[in-house]
């Protein structure tokens, strides 16, 4: 019997360097860095000595203009600039985290470790995310960027008299992932069910059904047809099949996080409410929440937490009696298509 422990949470500083969308009210409305512009400081190093590397004054959120935007960004301090059609300004900023274990402290802190899980380079559940929707706001996603709710009717007016036309994308506190960021090696079938702070591994692959929220996602090559939500970890070369649902912790599902392991097949419009370990099989249609009833080979009957984490475990419905029983697996499952799976 195998166990999977939680990931070791991150310690240490963050910085990135970027471009911020900034309402006239001075709110942020987001932050893009991109690759290569983001990272973690060494391991002897402080936040004030990270800072002081970049030249600004401290662990925080710093605008950036002039020589110090250009050294930090090259061309893309070029962007700074006032948009009148979404009545925003873009501006380069600095970003440090003076250690990655304490909460976001503001929206920019919040986007830079967003960007670091899905740049992979932090695993999901490794950094501190605890009040990161208190520290966002609800964005309207736009197709020509990111605007204040409140702004909506103007701007589109605004475009609509300028001979365009504003499309809202959608309302939330996240972006999609590959407005942001595109992963080496994945395939996305549908951008809008992918949300930034998404990990996907290389040879990943998500289907147009298919969902993964932040600070989730995969470990390594697998199929992603059902919905993996907020914590949760899927190994490599595992199946989420189609209509499937992995619980998350965001809402109903408790505190325990859930993390499938290697070479799992999760049947069509299953679900699990446990962590399988490797080698695991779950029936289609077959849901397994934490508390749910299974009998075992030998006629014993457990709570479904008890055996969560197990490799080699064959998790179905009886056909005639309709009781839920967890077996140790037997055979083959055929794993991944490799060909579908490479990059």
């Amino acid at each position: 019997m195998t166990i999977e422990s939680d990931p070791v949470q991150l310690t240490g500083p963050a910085w990135g360097v970027g471009l911020a969308t900034i309402t006239m009210r001075g709110e942020y409305l987001d932050v893009w860095f991109p690759g290569g512009q983001l990272g973690f400081g060494g391991p002897a190093q402080s936040g004030q000595e990270l800072a002081a590397e970049l030249g600004v004054a401290g662990p925080g959120t710093f605008q950036l203009g002039g020589d110090q935007a250009v050294r930090l960004l090259g061309d893309i301090a070029n962007a700074t600039r006032h948009d009148p059609l979404r009545r925003v300004r873009l501006c380069p900023v600095a970003v440090v985290i003076d250690s990655v274990a304490n909460p976001p402290l503001d929206a920019a802190d919040a986007y830079l470790r967003l960007h670091l899980l899905s740049h992979r380079l932090a695993q999901p559940r490794t950094l501190n995310m605890d009040g990161i929707f208190g520290q966002l706001s609800n964005v309207a996603w736009t197709s020509h960027g990111p605007c204040h709710i409140e702004d909506v009717d103007r701007i589109s007016l605004n475009a609509r008299m300028a001979g365009r036309h504003l499309t809202v994308k959608s309302v939330d506190k996240f972006p999609r992932l590959i407005d942001y960021v595109i992963p080496e090696g994945v395939r996305i079938g549908d951008g809008d069910r992918v949300r930034l702070g998404a990990h996907l591994a290389p040879g990943t692959t998500v289907m147009h059904e298919g969902f993964v929220n932040f600070n989730a996602g995969t470990l390594g090559a697998s199929m992603v047809e059902g919905r993996i939500s907020a914590g949760v970890t899927v190994g490599d070369g595992s199946d989420v099949g189609g209509g499937a649902s992995i619980m998350g912790t965001l809402s109903g599902g408790g505190k325990e996080v859930i993390s499938i392991g290697q070479r799992c097949l999760i049947g069509a419009n299953a679900g699990v409410g446990i962590s399988l370990g490797d080698e695991c099989i779950v029936e289609a249609g077959c849901y397994i929440t934490a508390g749910a009833k299974l009998t075992l080979p030998d006629g014993q009957i457990v709570a479904a937490r008890q055996l969560s984490g197990v490799n080699g475990m064959l998790f179905r419905r009886h056909s005639v009696t309709g009781t839920l029983e967890a077996l140790p697996r037997m055979g083959d499952w055929g794993g991944l298509n490799a060909a579908l799976h490479a990059k």
